[in-house]
């Protein structure tokens, strides 16, 4: 079942990588959601399904439906942090199912969710930037030489107005350099 319907293919190994990655950033992060949101169980749900593919599970509705899921809870998050995090579960669900078109903004599908840790680690140092430098640099340091050669089949990420935009654009920068 390689994905062919684009510029190039993926295998589903090679969606696995990714989904293991933004599933690897977002687990950190879903203590933040919970933390906000209690009683709202569709990011760690969204969680769970991205970790069913990773571990092996072929790619369903499941992962579809929670990744929609967790971007709505993002939406009536309290705050930015409680929000990145929930993003971030979305985007782990929804990373088995990135596609294999050579734009500029798929490469959010692999690294918004380490995008997110990092705007999170800034957020929780008093907006430091320099938490942010050093989560997207462990980001970095994380990424395996399976996920670079998936990112460098796309265009670099695009350059974008938000702080998470800004972070993504340097992790993407790093693991290209």
């Amino acid at each position: 079942m390689t994905t062919t319907a684009g510029d190039f293919e993926l295998t589903p190994d090679e969606l696995r990588v990714v989904a293991r990655y933004a599933a690897d950033a977002a687990a950190a992060l879903l203590p933040v959601f919970e933390a906000a949101c209690p009683d709202d169980p569709r990011p760690r749900r969204a969680l769970d399904a991205a970790r069913t593919f990773v571990d092996g599970a072929p790619r369903t509705m499941l992962q579809r439906v929670t990744a929609l899921d967790a971007h709505r809870a993002a939406a009536t998050a309290p705050s930015e942090s409680a929000r990145l995090a929930a993003q971030a579960a979305g985007d782990a669900a929804a990373a088995a199912y990135l596609h294999p078109i050579a734009k500029a903004h798929q490469v959010g599908h692999i690294l918004r969710a380490a995008a997110s840790a990092a705007r999170i680690a800034e957020l929780a140092a008093g907006d430091d930037p320099a938490a942010g430098a050093a989560a997207v640099e462990a980001a970095r340091a994380r990424a395996t030489p399976a996920l670079v050669a998936v990112l460098l089949r796309y265009p670099p990420a695009p350059i974008g107005r938000s702080r998470q935009a800004a972070l993504m654009s340097a992790l993407d920068a790093a693991l290209r350099g």
